[in-house]
């Protein structure tokens, strides 16, 4: 995860509180292997994510049941283990997303009553 955010991408505190979600609707797109799960998230301006940061979210999204994956045959190198969303994982992805669509309206209703209220300081 990068340390430092751009106005395009969203600061790290931010990545942390949301990566299992973002990771989780990349895989509803269809299966990829890990780096193609940072790269997808990248073009969708989440910033380029280290190993070290999505590599233990995708495990223990396995580990949750969200995820299954299977090992592939590499493009001239190694294999590459793919992962799949499950059924419970898609279960899960819908209620998050419903989840966040609540929270996310909280915080624009807030962010917007105190700019428009002249609050900001």
């Amino acid at each position: 995860m990068t340390t430092e955010a751009t106005d395009e991408e969203p600061p790290a505190a931010w990545l942390r509180g949301v990566i299992e979600l973002a990771a989780a609707a990349v895989l509803a797109e269809g299966d990829r292997h890990g780096y193609a799960v940072a790269q997808r998230l990248n073009e969708a301006g989440f910033g380029r994510l280290r190993g070290g940061v999505l590599y233990p979210v995708l495990a223990r999204l396995e580990s949750e049941g969200v995820l299954s994956s299977t090992w592939a045959a590499g493009e001239g190198g190694p294999g590459r283990k793919v992962y799949t969303l499950t059924a419970d994982g898609e279960r899960w992805l819908a209620s998050q997303n419903a989840r966040w669509g609540r929270f996310a309206a909280r915080m624009d209703q807030l962010l917007s009553s105190t700019v428009e209220e002249g609050r900001t300081r």
